[in-house]
């Protein structure tokens, strides 16, 4: 019996303690400031001619609940929350029985989230399922449930939920599908739209129509269990295909909404503008978006990989001023959200060995430094041994120059040079130039075993496209307040961070993985696009067993490109070219109508013609190709080849 006492004590001090905390939270809920809800998480983005391209919380109209068609209302809340008018934010029941199923399935296989924490997801937070954003989303639900009616919250949820093929909020949604206003829905069409949004790329329509039907005829049950339709009723529906306006199209520019992603990211990282403005909303945020090249990006991604299951990103910058002007985290946004340009980290390959080189001509060696090309096992200092691979393990057997290992992406005597110079130089290049990664001193690094996002690298190559000046890459130009007040300024800062010369000869040893003179043992590894190419580029790729990028500019564009698989499963050969491709269309179509560009030789450099496969004199023209030099080093010409005294090289 006492042990029956204890539990029955202890069972009853949780449940008042509970009851106890439940009151607090509600009070503490009640006396914080009111959340606004038509301006909250509502901006006006701009693009780089200043022209409205987003606007609203999701959603370019807020219409009332009493302008939107009952069926709807009744649908939505049969199928996502059957308790909304009950509940005071969390339906403690519904949340017990998830708990249940999920743990005797052993699996997510039901959740409980209520259409009040569903609204303050959609307005106030990101889709990072981390404990804070779990806590912080229960205060806001709180917060909002006290000081909102539940028309009110509903109306708001309303206007804010993702239906698919880009389009947020109710009005969107049945004007894109239907072409009616949300008050003049059918049962039918209703039914639809309140199945979309548990799985937007699914249950659209235009993506999958009959899809579509299964799910609006589950809601439809669902409203029959909540006596809001009748057994019959609900049979008599979907008899005859329902119209469907909206279509498919490359002009939904559904990848724009990574790039309008990346800006509220950049925009809640400027310190200056304080949180409170930014959930108060109306901000206007004026971008470097060019609509034309994010048009022409988006084109050329479908062309290449729509046939296959890869993810790709991209980020074109304009060097001039740092500006982002296009960027897709992925190949479908209205699918995953995740925007792999900014928020996946993956390692570069050899598109890390330009800031490799670059810190090699500071230190001494030049276009004609050789190293000897051949499988080699290298001896640290941890008293490991490292045996790094060409790729195929393809090797010169014979020492290559620096520009040949540059054009066809030598692995050994980028190691040797990494190990020559030291491994901290390399990583002290890269965030000279502004890479943010943390990067580890290490031999493999010359060989980009260290990961880094797209828009990183990005900002790394600008400083070598801008010719040296270090600029904060950047999409947003500057923020307004809903007055007009400006709030913040990109002042578009320079900083002069290599020196002139060396940056202007590692621009130029980046033409060679596109001319054909540095056939030899290997090719050079952007060659397969070089017809495509109408002007002068400084180009790198990167190949890993998963990835595969390429990154090039010239004075006009920089533009980088990764390709692969989200799990990081090895990506097929037959798949190697497809980055290339993307970047040759999208870089060539945005710049066609500029007049090619290029660097001006600096008065301390000069160019000297050389055979292109051994860097020595030579009379034979079909082999010759320019050599550049600070003046003084060209003599280096005939230097001898560099040998290591801990490596073990193999025939």
């Amino acid at each position: 019996m006492k042990v029956i006492r204890f539990f029955l004590k202890s069972g009853l001090f949780l449940f008042v303690s509970f009851i106890v905390v439940i009151i607090g939270l509600y009070t503490y809920a009640f006396v914080s400031p009111k959340l606004e809800l038509k301006t909250a998480g509502q901006y006006y983005i701009y693009d780089g001619k200043d022209e409205l391209m987003y606007q609203g919380s999701r959603s370019s109209k807020w219409v009332d609940l009493d302008e939107i068609n009952y069926n709807l209302v009744d649908a939505v809340i049969s199928i996502e929350d059957k308790n909304f008018y009950n509940h005071h934010g969390f339906d403690y029941l519904r949340i017990a029985k998830a708990m249940y199923l999920n743990i005797k399935h052993k699996r997510i296989t039901q959740g409980a989230s209520t259409i009040s924490q569903q609204y303050v997801k959609n307005i106030y937070l990101d889709f990072n399922s981390t404990w804070a954003r779990k806590i912080e989303e229960a205060f806001l639900t709180l917060e909002l449930e006290v000081h909102y009616s539940k028309d009110e919250i509903l109306e708001g949820y309303l206007n804010t939920i993702n239906y698919g093929q880009g389009n947020f909020g109710i009005a969107n949604a049945s004007r894109y599908y239907f072409n009616k206003e949300p008050i003049d829905l059918t049962l039918e069409e209703a039914l639809i739209l309140a199945g979309i949004p548990n799985s937007p790329e699914n249950y659209n329509p235009v993506a999958n129509y009959d899809l579509a039907i299964k799910r609006a005829k589950i809601v439809g049950e669902s409203m029959v269990n909540n006596d809001k339709l009748t057994q019959e009723e609900l049979e008599s529906l979907f008899q005859k295909e329902i119209p469907i306006h909206g279509r498919a199209s490359e002009e939904n520019l559904d990848m724009l909404m990574y790039y309008q992603d990346a800006v509220i990211q950049e925009l809640k990282a400027i310190k200056t503008i304080p949180d409170a403005l930014i959930q108060n909303g109306g901000i206007k945020i004026y971008t470097y978006l060019d609509l034309d090249a994010q048009k022409i990006l988006e084109q050329n991604i479908i062309k290449h990989l729509g046939n296959t299951d890869l993810q790709s990103a991209s980020v074109i910058v304009d060097p001039n001023t740092g500006g982002v002007i296009a960027l897709s985290g992925g190949v479908k946004y209205s699918k995953s959200q995740y925007n792999r340009a900014t928020q996946a980290s993956r390692q570069v390959g050899s598109a890390m060995k330009p800031f490799l080189y670059y810190g090699a001509l500071e230190e001494g060696m030049t276009s004609s430094s050789t190293f000897n090309s051949q499988y080699t096992t290298f001896t640290l200092s941890s008293g490991n041994s490292y045996a790094p691979k060409n790729y195929g393990s393809i090797y010169a057997n014979k020492p290559i120059t620096m520009a040949e290992a540059i054009a066809v992406s030598d692995n050994v005597y980028a190691v040797k040079t990494n190990m020559f110079l030291g491994p901290e130089k390399l990583v002290e290049t890269a965030g000279r130039v502004g890479i943010k990664a943390e990067l580890s001193p290490v031999a493999s690094l010359a060989l980009g075993t260290g990961g880094m996002s797209v828009l990183d690298l990005a900002r790394g190559y600008n400083t070598f496209a801008t010719g040296g000046y270090k600029k904060e890459v950047s999409l947003i130009r500057r923020v307004e307040d809903s007055e007009g007040n400006v709030i913040y300024q990109n002042k578009e800062k320079s900083d002069l961070v290599l020196n002139v010369n060396y940056t202007y000869i590692l621009n130029e040893l980046l033409t060679g993985t596109t001319n054909i003179q540095f056939k030899d043992y290997a090719n050079p590894t952007a060659l397969v696009i070089a017809s495509q190419l109408s002007r002068k580029y400084a180009i790198k790729t990167g190949t890993t067993t998963s990835d595969y990028w390429i990154a090039g500019y010239n004075p006009d564009i920089l533009m980088v490109t990764w390709v692969g698989y989200d799990d990081n499963h090895d990506v097929e050969t037959k798949y190697s070219s497809l980055s290339k491709k993307i970047w040759a269309d999208t870089v060539e179509a945005i710049v066609k109508e500029k007049e090619p560009k290029w660097y001006d030789t600096p008065d301390k450099v000069v160019g000297v013609v050389l055979d292109a496969v051994s860097g020595k004199p030579t009379t034979n023209t079909s082999k010759a190709t320019l050599f550049y030099y600070v003046k003084g080093t060209e003599d280096s010409i005939n230097n001898v080849e560099y040998v290591f005294k801990d490596e073990d090289e193999e025939d």
